[in-house]
């Protein structure tokens, strides 16, 4: 009986290894395949940045400050004054093309089209990203709508703060550029980091761009890590 037994034995046996060696096989090539389309993904070409961070974005706060004056709202008290400001004022929540960082001394306002202004920083970046074969990362927004009584506590701490700032009248808010927020692959495919700099890089590349074609002011601040933009929506 036993006898009768062993071909069928080894038959079963050498099914089993050639299936596991199949399966094996499958793997590897799946994996190759997750690889290098990861690889072909995100394949940085053709960034070539600003030439001059200071030179180029150098729209200074008196600029700033009348488009501010112009565009935004009157100087406000605090947030609850803010939040009773519904039709003149929007309510910052992280959407897909940007985030928000914990607010120090400002709150999350911001006039109709400035907000509008912000979404297009947001979208010019990520396609600017997709098309140079980079993944997809959104900007971070680190200070918005300053109230009176924000800029109080802020010259507590820094007596060289700006007491009239453009981020009074709700048109003004500073994107970071030592700072970002990668994006999950919706298919759960390896995602290869970007440098900072590199995003640095595509991002003033954008802002660049929107200010051509007068969508924003910009200013380069180097100490705060961030760059300070107006709306002039």
């Amino acid at each position: 009986m036993i006898r009768k037994m062993v071909p069928w034995l080894c038959v079963l046996v050498f099914f089993g290894s050639l299936f596991t060696m199949c399966k094996a096989c499958k793997d590897k090539k799946k994996a190759r395949e997750i690889v290098n389309h990861s690889i072909k993904r995100n394949h940085p070409h053709n960034i070539k940045g600003v030439w001059s961070f200071r030179d180029v974005f150098d729209d200074e706060n008196t600029v700033q400050l009348q488009m501010a004056k112009y565009k935004g709202i009157k100087l406000i008290a605090n947030r609850a004054e803010a939040e009773r400001m519904k039709g003149k004022l929007c309510l910052l929540l992280e959407n897909k093309y940007w985030g928000i960082d914990r607010l120090k001394n400002s709150i999350p306002y911001l006039v109709p089209s400035a907000k509008q202004s912000l979404d297009s920083v947001g979208i010019t970046f990520m396609d600017s990203l997709h098309a140079k074969g980079l993944n997809t990362y959104r900007v971070v927004v680190t200070s918005v709508l300053r109230t009176e009584e924000d800029i109080h506590n802020l010259r507590k701490r820094n007596r060289n703060a700006i007491s009239n700032s453009a981020h009074s009248y709700g048109t003004t808010y500073d994107v970071s550029w030592k700072h970002f927020r990668l994006v999950g692959d919706p298919d759960h495919r390896p995602i290869e980091m970007v440098s900072q700099e590199t995003l640095k890089l595509v991002l003033s590349e954008a802002l660049r761009d929107l200010r051509k074609r007068r969508v924003v002011y910009v200013k380069y601040e180097r100490m705060q890590g961030c760059f300070h933009v107006t709306s002039r929506l």
